[in-house]
């Protein structure tokens, strides 16, 4: 069997039965920051459905803390903006989208507050956080470290009071529609999406198809990503054969809470740029001992430190200590963080924050180009899916949601002008005819087991520290799961999550295979150092539909 045969699990195989239909000019799939500022920039000249996996506030924007960095302040400069990202790109950020990026992220922010984004204040003059990495105070935030609600707030209310969006809620986006023998190109055109919603099919026709549905950070067992984060849009762009880059990049936010029956929530780095210090157990701090920049170095050096220094003392975390921050001025700046350590217990007055790293942000994704347009005809990706080269090998701390809302705008645009030079609806293609008895074939398949063991692995072995014989084994058994999990037709978003996985942890691993070199989030024990003769270039993965070779 083929590799491609092996890995092509097309969901339109599924016996469909009866489905209804509906049409729309552009399809957003996804309701984060990227999705909705999408949504928002399309709708006065096309109508929009935007469709959420859950609630459209539960995305991974929703639990942003630190904040967006721009320039702002009279003392910082779009060139050093620049200059810091390309400097955690380590070697890979695209200088052009880096520059436009930074230059239009300003505006961004001022349209967001004129929609009523209430972002902290010091005085008249906004307030500034600095994080790891940045050379200046540039992060502005809100609520102390609520930026992601109240950004969600402000786009959700903004997006509600235009007649030319309509919603889908608690809706799985299954798979694209894809006609590539009506397109020259390649990869095909894209048609619209089939759609779960109500234990019930649908098929949304459109004429442009933004992504906008996240990462994947669920793949791993430690992770800062809501449930919603299992990667279903990189996996159906690739299905319907857009090309995916930088898969191995995956960065891991090195301080998450740790502590028997919580969540891994985020202990935002502005902890540290507010003089937080990371100590071992004793006390110790160490950070010094691996970077000049000592807790605010990037934040794979931070990672890579803790996981160190927890295997030097054998305790399972490392720790924060706040005890350098005034208390009534950390409960002020971090509220959220503040209740979450007082519901364990935990005084921050004078206990130490048991803390490790966790999956946080997929550098890689989708690739686009500056208008997010992929290597498939209609189809456009925009914030966490999408790789536009802003990040490089290193996403710099509060750029990703500088890039949601920056390249959200942007795709929206494109997709409005794009949809209004067409003067039909879009057109249904001809579906495949069903297939009797596959409903429920899955449900052998205990999904629970299947997907701990997947995450388990993931962490094992393609988390912050690999090697090439650990991801050897792990490639392995992914494909022999896969080997019996996605020819099965199952009949729920959990098992097609799952295959959605699978399907992407393979990347990933493949991916970091390829790559033997360490750069930025990408870290091989067996090649520790840089190789810019060979790899500073991007890792591609051509979409299944695509022409190999």
């Amino acid at each position: 069997m083929s590799e491609e045969t092996r890995l092509r699990r097309h969901i339109l195989d599924i016996s469909i039965g009866d489905i209804s239909h509906r049409f729309t000019d552009i399809l957003v799939l996804g309701s984060g920051a990227a999705g909705l500022r999408a949504a928002i920039e399309a709708a006065p000249g096309a109508k929009v459905v935007v469709v959420a996996k859950q609630t459209c506030e539960e995305t991974n924007t929703l639990y942003a803390q630190g904040g967006i960095a721009a320039v702002l302040d009279v003392g910082d400069s779009m060139e050093e903006h620049t200059r810091d990202t390309i400097k955690a790109g380590q070697g890979l950020c695209q200088k052009d989208v880096v520059e436009t990026i930074v230059s239009e992220g300003p505006d961004c922010i001022k349209e967001l507050a004129a929609w009523g984004a209430r972002f902290d204040r010091s005085g008249k003059s906004l307030a500034f956080a600095r994080e790891g990495g940045h050379s200046r105070a540039r992060i502005v935030h809100a609520r102390g470290d609520a930026t992601g609600g109240e950004i969600m707030a402000t786009l959700v209310r903004k997006a509600r009071s235009l007649e030319n969006i309509r919603w889908l809620e608690n809706a799985y986006a299954i798979d694209l529609f894809t006609d590539a023998a009506r397109h020259a190109q390649p990869g095909g055109a894209c048609r619209g999406a089939l759609i779960h919603l109500d234990g019930a099919l649908m098929a949304i026709w459109a004429k442009k198809v933004i992504l906008a549905t996240g990462g994947c950070g669920r793949i791993y067992r430690e992770t800062t990503n809501p449930s919603v984060a299992t990667g279903d849009g990189l996996a159906m762009a690739y299905r319907a054969g857009a090309d995916l880059a930088n898969m191995e990049f995956v960065q891991f936010h090195p301080t998450t809470l740790y502590v028997a029956g919580a969540s891994r929530a985020l202990i935002s780095e502005a902890v540290r740029g507010e003089g937080a210090r990371l100590v071992t157990a004793a006390g110790r701090e160490f950070m010094k001992d691996y970077d000049p920049l000592g807790d605010l170095a990037p934040r794979d050096i931070v990672s890579r430190a803790i996981l160190r220094e927890m295997s030097k003392t054998g305790d399972t975390s490392a720790y924060l200590d706040l005890s350098r921050i005034n208390h009534k001025h950390f409960a002020a700046r971090f509220p959220n963080i503040t209740r979450l350590c007082e519901s364990f217990d935990i005084d921050i007055g004078k206990d130490l924050v048991p803390v490790r790293p966790s999956a946080h942000y997929l550098v890689g994704g989708v690739r686009t180009d500056l208008e997010g347009r992929t290597s498939v005809h209609n189809l456009l990706a925009a914030g966490e899916a999408a790789n536009t080269g802003f990040h490089g090998a290193n996403r710099l701390g509060s750029n990703s949601l500088l890039e949601a809302i920056v390249m959200g705008r942007r795709a929206g645009r494109r997709a409005a002008q794009e949809a209004g030079k067409r003067k039909k609806d879009a057109k249904p293609v001809p579906l495949p005819p069903a297939k009797a008895g596959m409903w429920g074939a899955g449900a052998s398949i205990d999904l629970k087991d299947m997907l701990d063991s997947l995450r388990s692995l993931m962490w094992r072995s393609g988390g912050i520290i690999r090697n090439g014989a650990d991801l050897n084994r792990a490639l392995s058994k992914i494909r022999f799961w896969q080997a019996y999990v996605l020819p099965r037709r199952f009949d729920s978003p959990r098992g097609w999550e799952l295959q959605n996985m699978l399907m992407l942890a393979e990347i990933i691993v493949h991916s970091a295979l390829l790559r033997k070199e360490s750069r930025g989030v990408h870290y091989r024990s067996d090649f520790p150092e840089t190789d810019n003769k060979n790899w500073r270039r991007p890792t591609i993965t051509k979409g299944l539909s695509r022409p190999k070779g």
